[in-house]
């Protein structure tokens, strides 16, 4: 494009103004209806996630049923029923557990929420219990550590299913209760009833399978549990 003589001086007079410049060439001042940069994406809000809503097909939210007989699992409106049994002259009773694999992720931390009733339960043995809630399993019965970071429910108390610690409170009461297992990055996990501080361990290990249930098929030792619903919550 050619610039007059006149037409030079004003731009040396003018100098910033951009005299000489075609709007969107290389070196063109934007302007103020120029766009605006996005800023990146925000990360997305934590929320829950439900992983079993009561009343609802359990294949179909992804959960495993491991069961040995006399055992039942039957849906209400509103929870899922579990319940075990031994037979008169039996060597074993029954065994009913159910597994959701990849729940959280193994080694993460992770918060998980429970909502069950224990309608009744036979108080738990060393490393057994007819109502758990495991926040690590390897079927069938989960293996020796899973075992001893097992949560047992007993009619009126709460503990860790090595026996290394227990938390008085009345379970058999008709009422659902909420559990709250969670596991923080130094390992640490804490379970809460009803929001207050019930049990601490240090060491817990995830391999990102969860399940809950009657764990053992230890004679004699049973439970029937309504479970309402399980959510990943955030920590």
């Amino acid at each position: 494009m050619l610039v007059s003589m006149r037409d030079f001086s004003w731009c040396l007079v003018l100098g910033l103004a951009g005299c000489g410049t075609v709007k969107g060439a290389p070196g063109a001042d934007a302007g103020p209806d120029a766009a605006i940069d996005a800023a990146p994406d925000a990360a997305p809000p934590c929320g829950p996630t439900t992983l079993l809503a009561g009343g609802n097909d359990l294949a179909a939210q992804g959960w495993t049923v491991t069961m040995q007989a006399p055992a039942t699992v039957t849906n209400g409106l509103d929870y899922v029923r579990l319940e075990t049994s031994s037979a008169v002259g039996a060597r074993v009773g029954g065994q009913l557990l159910l597994s959701r694999a990849g729940a959280v992720t193994a080694g993460a931390p992770f918060k998980l929420q429970v909502v069950m009733m224990v309608e009744s339960v036979t108080p738990h043995n060393a490393f057994d219990s007819a109502a758990a809630i495991l926040g690590a399993f390897t079927a069938p019965f989960g293996t020796g550590v899973q075992r001893e970071q097992m949560i047992y429910l007993d009619g009126r108390a709460v503990g860790w299913a090595d026996d290394t610690q227990s938390y008085a409170v009345t379970v058999l009461d008709g009422a659902y209760h909420t559990y709250e297992l969670s596991v923080d990055a130094s390992n640490v996990a804490r379970l809460t009833i009803d929001g207050a501080q019930a049990l601490m361990r240090t060491g817990f290990v995830s391999n990102g399978t969860i399940a809950l249930g009657d764990q053992t098929n230890d004679l004699n030792v049973d439970s029937a549990l309504r479970i309402r619903s399980v959510t990943k919550l955030c920590l």
